[in-house]
């Protein structure tokens, strides 16, 4: 994601996801998580109304510049972070994903047609296992490849649209983080898995 892009107009986000979290400890989690960026001066304790779609949120600190790279402080953030905790089907906002590929077989399903219309009868078991997966927890879609079952959260997505767990962060008109700032979070989260999804409203 070319920081070129995030400074364009509209308003951005970068959710880094905690794809290890359950469901338990996705609150302590949370809180370990936003103790160390507060500790860092990455963003503020206290709480305001700086993200959009939440009330409250932790506004940028003075050492926000430490999540980014070098070339891209010149842009200081204009928003706060908000932390989601509860089963959530984390998505990239605006349009769709073009493809997703089975961690199985490594077959890669087009998602849409030259044209950008979806793909009914490929979309269609997607959709109902996020429905399943929002409601319970669990759900698989079989891989139109190798017809093997997969558990929602295992499947791969282009651009890495979706992810589906109990814990994310989301930074809102940020600066593009850096894989230094991404691989610090995630010890800070007790070396769990990332994804970092990112998109515009």
């Amino acid at each position: 994601m070319p920081a070129a892009t995030l400074s364009a107009m509209g308003d951005y986000f970068q959710t880094i996801v905690d794809l290890d979290a359950g469901a338990d400890e996705a609150a302590p989690l949370a809180d370990r998580a936003v103790g160390w960026l507060v500790a860092e001066g990455i963003v503020l304790a206290e709480r305001t109304g700086c993200v959009l779609g939440e009330p409250l949120g932790h506004p940028p600190g003075l050492n926000w510049h430490r999540a980014v790279a070098e070339e891209d402080t010149d842009w200081k953030p204009s928003d706060g972070l908000a932390v989601e905790v509860g089963r959530t089907v984390f998505d990239g906002g605006q349009g769709e994903p073009e493809a997703v590929t089975c961690p199985r077989c490594a077959a890669t399903t087009s998602l849409v047609t030259d044209g950008w219309e979806p793909i009914d009868e490929i979309w269609r078991p997607f959709g109902g296992a996020m429905d399943e997966w929002q409601r319970t927890g669990s759900a698989q879609v079989a891989c139109p490849a190798c017809a093997e079952p997969v558990p929602l959260p295992e499947w791969r997505w282009a651009d890495d649209y979706f992810a589906f767990a109990h814990l994310g962060f989301t930074f809102w008109n940020w600066p593009e983080f850096t894989p230094d700032f991404q691989s610090r979070f995630s010890r800070a989260l007790g070396g769990h898995r990332t994804r970092l999804v990112w998109g515009k409203l």
